[in-house]
């Protein structure tokens, strides 16, 4: 044998000796090959998502699209049977809207179903040009008293295909019993007219989930976009995906109509903010007026507030003050219960000081993972990095059971409120099972950058 074979042979051999030294390279943020337009529209129906009504045991709205050769078309509804003769077909006919991306022109449809009969199993389907989705089945919410099953997801972002589907996979077989599915924003990277193929990986992504449970997503600062970047008239704009991927109830602030909404849940009041809206486009006012007529009037046992940006961060220098000052005193002048949120790809939770309510949660789903600040690890129990994660949520009028899972379904956190029946609170944290607290155990990221976890 050769020197150079030798040598190259011993250097294979090290780093097969040594693989806790590497790790996987970089990789692209979509698996869309450049150039390439895998997700642009066709005449068969895509991107189907169905989304809450105000009152979610009536009702709820579903949204996709198709190319540019379908106009209102149709949703096709009935009761859900054991027989493939489905009858009793209502149908429902949809509104258009047009968008230009770089897969080209795209109508995006919506229609709102009403009249519903509360939890029961409704199967349903939408038009395209001469094509039909398939059946999806997806059952109404029930009355306040019956149990409920939510599951909520941080910042998907990137590498949707590669790394969140299975996020997501791992939640439905956590609990395929849930009828509600909450993300937290950021759900794509890109800029405005350049991010479609990364909406296509995050329907491709969340798959069966979209049509088949309701979903109702915060919107992220990702969503928007920046017009006239790096110049004094730079400035956040609503990204045109927004509008017309989620049918979502439109009743939110007037500051924030698009962005802002709230529903009742099966005992539930979820309020859904714009984070985004109210620290860059000077809405926090707005929003905190809207936001406590919305909890004022609720009469339903439990109060979730779901936004993107965090009250309290756990990562370093992402202070956000307008949301502290304006928003968070609504917050705990109605004693909202949990505040769900994203943005800063790290995990950590806090309360406010003994009291049991609220809770304020941080969690990411993606594979963009940050690293945590001193001040989190000093102010929130439990914390993590370099981790992937799902939640579940089961509630019931006298019982709110928080469980926070690894990608692999492993228990990272868990608590229990419980409520009285005068409407008084009291927490109790759930420890047994509690995989060991996860740091980033690596000085930089596969691109050299030392401030992430993995990117």
């Amino acid at each position: 044998m050769s020197g150079h074979c030798v040598m190259r042979t011993l250097a294979l051999g090290l780093l097969l000796a040594l693989p806790s030294l590497s790790f996987a390279e970089a990789e692209p943020n979509t698996q869309v090959p450049a150039g390439s337009r895998h997700y642009a529209a066709t005449a068969v129906p895509d991107r189907i998502v169905a989304s809450p009504a105000v009152d979610p045991s009536h009702g709820f709205a579903v949204a996709w699209r198709t190319d540019g050769s379908v106009q209102a078309p149709l949703l096709e509804i009935a009761l859900a049977g054991d027989s493939p003769a489905i009858e009793g077909i209502r149908q429902v006919r949809a509104t258009t809207r047009a968008l230009q991306t770089e897969n080209g022109l795209s109508h995006h449809h919506r229609a709102d179903i009403a009249g519903l009969q509360p939890d029961t199993q409704y199967v349903y389907r939408v038009q395209g040009n001469g094509s039909w989705s398939a059946w999806n089945q997806l059952r109404t919410l029930a009355a306040a008293d019956k149990p409920l099953t939510l599951l909520y997801f941080g910042d998907t972002q990137n590498k949707n295909v590669s790394h969140v589907s299975r996020v997501v996979r791992a939640a439905q077989k956590a609990a395929p019993q849930a009828r509600m599915s909450l993300f937290a924003g950021d759900l794509v990277s890109g800029g405005d007219n350049m991010d479609d193929s990364e909406w296509g990986e995050w329907f491709a992504a969340t798959g069966w989930l979209a049509q088949e449970t309701l979903v109702a997503p915060a919107i992220g600062n990702h969503e928007y976009f920046e017009e006239f970047e790096d110049t004094p008239q730079e400035q956040r704009v609503l990204g045109k995906h927004w509008p017309v991927t989620f049918a979502l109830p439109g009743n939110g602030a007037t500051a924030a109509q698009q962005t802002s909404y709230w529903f009742d849940a099966q005992g539930v009041r979820v309020a859904v903010v714009d984070g985004t809206s109210a620290l860059d486009l000077g809405t926090a006012k707005a929003q905190a007026q809207w936001l406590d007529k919305v909890l004022a009037g609720n009469r339903q046992p439990w109060t979730i507030v779901l936004l993107h940006q965090p009250f309290y961060s756990p990562r370093e220098g992402r202070e956000n003050a307008a949301l502290r000052d304006v928003l968070l005193p609504v917050v705990r002048r109605h004693n909202v219960d949990l505040v769900l949120q994203g943005h800063d790809h790290t995990y950590g939770r806090r309360g406010e000081g003994q009291a049991a309510t609220p809770q304020y949660v941080v969690t990411v789903a993606g594979p963009k993972q940050y690293r945590l600040s001193d001040e989190a690890r000093r102010t929130m129990d439990p914390v993590a990095e370099d981790t992937q994660l799902f939640q579940v949520l089961n509630i019931d009028p006298q019982h709110l059971r928080y469980e926070a899972r690894t990608v692999t379904g492993r228990l990272y956190d868990a608590f229990e409120l419980r409520r009285d029946a005068k409407g008084a609170k009291q927490r109790t944290e759930l420890t047994e099972g509690r995989i060991a607290p996860r740091d980033c155990p690596r000085a930089q990221t596969a691109k050299g950058r030392a401030d992430r976890c993995w990117e």
